[in-house]
């Protein structure tokens, strides 16, 4: 009867934060809320939930709540628990590649997988109850380059559209491919704001990267003030810079290049419809 009723008293707090608008907390904060109880009934409680489905183990010690409307998925979607997760983690983050041009509006590229860029070191990848959430170590977090978004249960960091271009070139193998990143960067270029092809963005992001978007912006989706304007800043940062291929890991003799771009088109794009 000692450990159901402290399960109950467990459930009915849960139940206040998920009216609060939060659908995750830590075991420390439960253990601090109940103080009177032991770590170890706890703990107990937290698996009776678990088992009951009321709750899920995410990382060790954080937990989030399964709302009556995921109970067949056993999970929320993680736009839900992502931001208190990295908090916890003490990770500087944000939603990037699919996930973030998901919240852009490139609505017919939602994917199974979660992705979040967080600062180094990296992370394993979360598997749990059919959703992954891939994480991508970088050195620095670009932070002119981020927007918060508002969901049910608080805010989230985003990176913009001209971002979270340049990251699906960077890290198209996490992605399917550079046909996917050239897909979804042609519905992103539709919500890309010029004055955010700054000089600080071309001094952060790697040039090569930058060669492969301006080609894509100007030869591929014809977004030709867009691309004007990033190769004007290249200019004024680089004057020159080297050949490139288009498609990394891949032969570049015997392909034409481009000599604005200074792009080997050793690869095909094919835009997704």
């Amino acid at each position: 009867m000692h450990q159901d009723r402290n399960n109950n008293y467990l459930m009915t707090w849960i139940e206040n934060l998920q009216a609060q608008g939060k659908y995750a907390f830590t075991y420390r904060q439960a253990c601090y809320q109940f103080k009177e109880v032991s770590n170890t009934a706890i703990s107990l409680s937290l698996n009776r939930l678990s088992n009951k489905n009321k709750v899920i183990s995410i990382f060790k010690g954080f937990y989030i709540i399964i709302t009556p409307e995921y109970s067949i998925k056993g999970i929320i979607p993680p736009l839900l628990f992502i931001d208190p997760l990295m908090k916890h983690l003490g990770k500087p983050y944000y939603v990037g590649l699919l996930s973030a041009a998901a919240l852009h509006g490139a609505a017919h590229q939602r994917s199974q997988e979660f992705f979040v860029i967080n600062q180094l070191p990296p992370l394993r990848p979360t598997l749990k109850k059919g959703i992954k959430i891939n994480y991508i170590g970088r050195k620095k977090i670009p932070a002119d380059f981020l927007e918060q978004r508002k969901t049910e249960a608080g805010y989230v960091t985003v990176s913009d559209p001209v971002l979270t271009s340049v990251d699906l070139l960077q890290y198209e193998r996490y992605i399917g491919g550079i046909n996917r990143a050239a897909t979804v960067i042609n519905e992103l270029a539709d919500v890309m704001k010029p004055e955010k092809i700054s000089d600080q963005f071309v001094s952060n992001a790697p040039v090569v990267m930058l060669q492969r978007l301006g080609y894509i912006l100007d030869k591929i989706v014809g977004k030709e003030e867009l691309a004007k304007r990033l190769n004007d800043k290249m200019r004024k940062k680089y004057h020159i810079w080297q050949r490139a291929p288009l498609k990394a890991g891949k032969p570049e003799r015997g392909f034409t290049s481009d000599s604005r771009w200074k792009i080997v088109i050793n690869t095909e794009i094919d835009i997704e419809e």
